[in-house]
């Protein structure tokens, strides 16, 4: 079965395996190793499937898991930039465009771009889909960080402004899960995890 279109499927699956090497700022749970992107993938598709009860609108589930599975394959060229990183997300959305164009360019014309659809849905929340997936996005990260004492916040000097910022982003996705999400930081401000400014 040589074809072009196999081989190049062939390209992008082999490229897309170095997502595993990409290593996040989150570290797995009971103060485990740094979490890879790949595995952050994972967690949020399967959240997505466990908790889409929650969605504030009715989602179609494989179109949101699979913007969870590929959100962050960028980063194979862009590498992943911490979400308080004030300096690194200046350059991020260049950096994650550039490396867009070539990882979905190894693909056949038809699949690369229903994947870059996917990835600019998925960065622009505009869809149930990707509202709930960027949700995931942010809830997952901040799961694993309480349940591990807020070290990764405590190492980053993280404080409330930071992190309030960024779990704005899941209200639009759910607001149950924002609520939680809420009670969980404010847990953590009051345990001395994050910084209260």
């Amino acid at each position: 079965m040589e074809s072009e279109r196999f081989a190049r499927q062939l390209s992008f699956i082999l490229e897309a395996d170095k997502e595993k090497n990409i290593l996040r700022q989150t570290h797995l749970s009971g103060h485990g190793r740094a979490e890879n992107d790949a595995e952050h993938a994972w967690h949020m598709a399967l959240m997505i499937w466990l908790l889409r009860e929650y969605a504030n609108e009715e989602i179609d589930l494989a179109r949101a898991m699979m913007m969870a599975l590929i959100h962050d394959i960028v980063e194979i060229d862009a590498g992943d930039t911490y979400a308080y990183d004030e300096t690194g997300k200046a350059t991020q959305k260049e950096r994650e465009e550039k490396a867009a164009d070539r990882l979905f360019g190894l693909l056949p014309e038809d699949q690369g771009a229903e994947l870059r659809a996917l990835f600019e849905e998925f960065e622009s929340f505009s869809s149930p889909e990707a509202r709930f997936a960027r949700t995931m996005d942010t809830f997952q990260p901040l799961l694993l960080n309480n349940s591990n004492e807020g070290s990764d916040w405590i190492r980053h000097g993280v404080r409330r402004s930071q992190i309030m910022k960024r779990h704005a982003t899941t209200v639009p996705g759910s607001q149950e899960i924002s609520d939680y999400a809420r009670e969980l930081i404010e847990e953590n401000i009051r345990k001395g995890h994050i910084i209260d400014d």
